[in-house]
């Protein structure tokens, strides 16, 4: 079934000062994955799964880049839009790897990928409106719309032998008076799910119908385990003048988590409204951060593609031991670089989240930190090096072997 379409009503709060506090941002919910990360982030020996970055940091050709352009004296107010430079070298990118036209005038840099989705949901929806998000999901596109105002309504995936499948029919019932727009994530975060070709058309055509927006995230596009370069987008079947919105990031492709670079892409006409929301929240992003993203794009493709060799052989490593075991359920995803899977008995996933820190020394992320659907899994991020996953493969499997489903006689 969907979700309400309401937010979680704030809790009372016992101090006054806070009451002033406007009710729909004090019931931002706290993330169920930092809560996890704060309890074992100090653990000797710990290893950390539960957060979406790999353990490789940034290249030092784009930290050079960086650098250079920091000690050039790169440090005043830059174009709000992006550096012309940068939004030529995304062209570039985009072009080669979409087919699209080399139009540099559709893109805009942001400060991360999480910025270019806050911008999105403004020129988008606010107060009354919903937005329509598949879930389990990543949680800040709900939490987005809920800063702006709007209400997410979670539509919940399938969930059968091919892992996870977008429900077509729930996802147009999904659809009210209210509704702005549909928000996509392909291949997603927390479930590896990617849209066929047919799923892109279907949400497409609900959304030309019903005059929505689509929200596409597709950040992790190159991280596709099919034989193309890069899984299917909305990019190989929309038209120039539909309402589609690309949120992108520089982090997960380049290994660029923490410097907080992505761009947005939208049709040119939207130009000046994005330049608005952009300087009227952080004036741009800084110049020299800019030359090491350009960098990324005009010399990482070796980089990347060994990125998503390296997560390949991790989701196999980590996928074919825990299935071994008997006790998980999981269908080894095929984009993404998560696992979600469940453990037999265990449907306590926040707790699950906790004792695993405590008895295996192995940092996991709680399916209910991804909303509706997330009940009874847990999230894995396989984007580590061969050594550190055959480890946490090792822990959890032996935490497997020592105990049991809750209830059952096992010790």
């Amino acid at each position: 079934m969907m979700s309400p379409a309401a937010p979680v009503p704030a809790l009372p709060v016992e101090d006054p000062y806070l009451e002033r506090v406007r009710e729909h941002v004090r019931a931002l919910p706290e993330s169920g994955i930092v809560e996890v990360m704060n309890y074992g982030r100090d653990r000797p020996g710990m290893i950390p799964l539960w957060a979406g970055e790999g353990d490789v940091p940034t290249p030092p050709f784009i930290c050079e880049a960086a650098a250079s352009a920091l000690h050039a004296g790169e440090t005043f107010y830059t174009w709000q839009r992006g550096l012309p430079e940068l939004r030529a070298a995304i062209a570039r990118y985009m072009s080669g790897l979409y087919g699209v036209p080399e139009t540099p005038e559709r893109y805009f840099v942001t400060g991360s990928g999480m910025q270019a989705i806050h911008v999105a949901m403004a020129l988008v929806a606010g107060a009354g409106d919903e937005v329509i998000i598949p879930s389990p999901t990543w949680p800040n596109a709900a939490a987005a719309a809920q800063k702006a105002g709007a209400r997410a309504v979670y539509v919940p995936f399938n969930y059968g032998p091919e892992g996870f499948t977008l429900d077509h029919d729930r996802l147009a019932a999904a659809v009210t008076p209210s509704t702005r727009a549909i928000f996509l994530n392909t291949p997603a975060n927390p479930t590896g799910f990617v849209a066929t070709l047919d799923d892109l058309k279907a949400v497409l055509s609900l959304a030309r119908r019903h005059g929505l927006w689509i929200i596409a995230d597709e950040i992790y596009g190159r991280f596709y385990y099919g034989e193309e370069a890069r899984a299917p987008s909305f990019h190989d079947i929309m038209d120039e003048e539909d309402h589609i919105l690309f949120v992108q990031t520089f982090s997960k492709n380049w290994a660029m988590t923490g410097w907080r670079i992505g761009w947005l892409e939208a049709h040119p006409r939207l130009g000046q409204i994005i330049e608005n929301l952009i300087q009227y929240s952080t004036s741009g992003v800084a110049a020299f951060m800019q030359r090491g993203a350009i960098a990324a794009l005009d010399q990482g493709e070796p980089f990347v593609a060994e990125q998503i060799a390296r997560a390949r052989r991790g989701r196999d490593l980590v996928g074919d031991a825990l299935l071994a075991t008997g006790r998980v359920d999981l269908v080894k995803p095929p984009g993404a670089f998560y696992l979600f899977f469940g453990i037999e008995g265990r449907r306590d996933v926040r707790s699950l989240g906790l004792t695993l820190v405590d008895e295996a020394n192995v940092g996991l992320a709680p399916g209910t930190a991804f909303g509706l659907g997330g009940e009874g899994f847990m999230r894995l991020c396989f984007a580590r090096g061969d050594a550190q996953l055959a480890e946490a493969s090792r822990r959890l499997v032996a935490w497997l072997e020592r105990t049991g489903p809750v209830g059952s006689d096992a010790a």
